[in-house]
């Protein structure tokens, strides 16, 4: 049987990557967005590893409404991504800035 431990390391291994994909990449947009969900998932993580081996179950709900937040986050993020695309071809992040007007 896996320990409280495991799931806590292999959740600080995702949230860890999760960052350094935020801060070695800062030019391709869709890298960015799966890195902040992949951050999102680690903290899912934490949430349900505490409400298995505490017996509550309000981490679980919880991390219903972290998803449900998330997936808005994805759908929204790529609907701006396809808009950048559509006006500048290219997602780099550097072109969101010539948006401005």
């Amino acid at each position: 049987m896996l320990a409280l431990s495991d799931y806590l390391i292999l959740s600080a291994i995702l949230f860890s990557l999760s960052i350094a994909g935020i801060f070695l990449n800062r030019k391709n947009l869709l890298i960015l967005l799966m890195c902040v969900e992949l951050m999102l998932l680690a903290v899912n993580m934490n949430f349900i590893a505490f409400s298995h081996f505490l017996g509550d179950l309000s981490g679980q709900i919880f991390v219903f409404f972290i998803l449900t937040v998330a997936a808005a986050e994805a759908a929204i993020g790529l609907a701006i991504l396809v808009v950048l695309f559509r006006n500048k071809r290219s997602i780099n992040v550097d072109d969101i800035g010539a948006l401005k007007g």
